[in-house]
């Protein structure tokens, strides 16, 4: 009896060693996983970290990828731009790639696709190397080259890019920048010289031919169908306006009587001509008065109001902004947007058609 008992306290004491065996592996175990899923995630940021702290990764919100830095040096750019801030009442200099990332960043929405971002690219950098070169400086504070404003091209600093994007601003400048490294130089030629690369953001289905809301005729800027404008969020408006602002603006007499509004129309179906009042006037005439978003308007007297309804945005002159997205969304590259909007043009490099401009840095 006593030999058996132990036996069995030795089968015990085994069972309990072999038990004691197989926590010790599983302690170390736990603690790896442990150990991995802490500093992993940190192994993969760090690189990522400037020693400011900036995280340098740029995320396509559209296909969610991260994509490395792209910088632009400035020996990209052939000449700086001088640039007068309104606010401030200052000047800044800014080499040529940096100010066309800027200007393209406060000219169309960031989330367009990266080919109509390098069609406009293209004609922010060929309008100001075509002002450079024609430009009346009449129109300019001394000491700059264009103001920041729509009187030349729209132009935001980079930190007031950074206050108006907030989080957003690493992969929409990333992405802009993309735009403007890939397009780097490159500026739209007619007979060897840079053309006026008129844009707006949404047309009603048609360009306008320049001299149907300008004065001159250019032969690259012709009437085209841009269908892909109907996706755009502002291809139709309404406004509605009391006759008595309507007659302060035109300075005509409505009063309550009904009236027949005659128009005439373009190829492009915007207003010609209207009579409004006992008054002819262009559209254009009438768009900017009554700040209506197009000049393709038609007209309805209600009570005691003109209810304006609008097709397009902008005075429909070359590249529209919509229509170079749509046709990226088809497939479409820069080229053939820029080439499309602009007729029998060429892509050219600013060092060979602006040689004097280019050398004067």
């Amino acid at each position: 009896m006593k030999k058996r008992k132990r036996r069995l306290s030795k089968k015990i004491i085994t069972k309990q060693s072999s038990s004691n065996q197989w926590k010790v592996p599983g302690f170390i175990f736990i603690g790896s996983l442990i150990t991995i899923i802490l500093i992993l995630p940190t192994l993969i940021v760090v690189p990522f970290i400037q020693s400011d702290g900036t995280d340098t990764r740029s995320v396509d919100t559209e296909n969610e990828e991260v994509e490395a830095e792209v910088v632009l040096n400035p020996s990209d750019s052939p000449f700086s731009v001088t640039v007068f801030r309104s606010n401030e009442n200052t000047t800044e200099n800014v080499p040529l790639e940096d100010y066309v990332t800027r200007v393209v960043a406060s000219e169309m929405p960031a989330d367009f696709e990266l080919e109509a971002l390098k069609a406009q690219s293209l004609a922010a950098r060929t309008y100001i190397v075509r002002y450079l070169m024609h430009g009346d400086e009449g129109k300019v504070p001394s000491g700059a080259d264009v103001t920041d404003t729509i009187q030349h091209q729209v132009y935001k600093s980079d930190t007031q890019l950074r206050e108006l994007w907030g989080v957003d601003y690493n992969w929409k400048m990333n992405k802009i920048k993309q735009a403007v490294f890939d397009t780097k130089g490159q500026i739209i030629t007619y007979d060897d010289q840079p053309i006026d690369p008129s844009f707006f953001s949404t047309s009603n289905g048609y360009t306008e031919n320049s001299e149907d809301y300008w004065a001159n005729e250019l032969p690259y800027l012709r009437s085209v169908a841009s269908p892909w404008d109907e996706q755009s969020p502002k291809f139709t408006d309404q406004k509605v306006i009391p006759i008595t602002e309507v007659e302060a603006a035109l300075s005509v007499s409505i009063g309550n009587s009904s009236e027949n509004y005659a128009v005439k129309r373009t190829e492009s179906n915007r207003v010609a001509e209207i009579t409004i009042g006992g008054k002819t006037f262009s559209g254009r005439d009438v768009r900017e008065a009554l700040g209506l978003r197009s000049n393709d308007f038609e007209v309805e007297k209600k009570d005691n109001h003109l209810v304006f309804k609008t097709k397009g945005y902008g005075h429909g002159v070359g590249m529209s902004q919509y229509g170079a997205n749509g046709m990226a969304q088809e497939g479409k590259n820069y080229e053939e947007i820029v080439t499309y909007y602009y007729q029998d043009v060429e892509i050219n490099n600013v060092n060979a058609a602006a040689p004097k401009l280019a050398a004067k840095n």
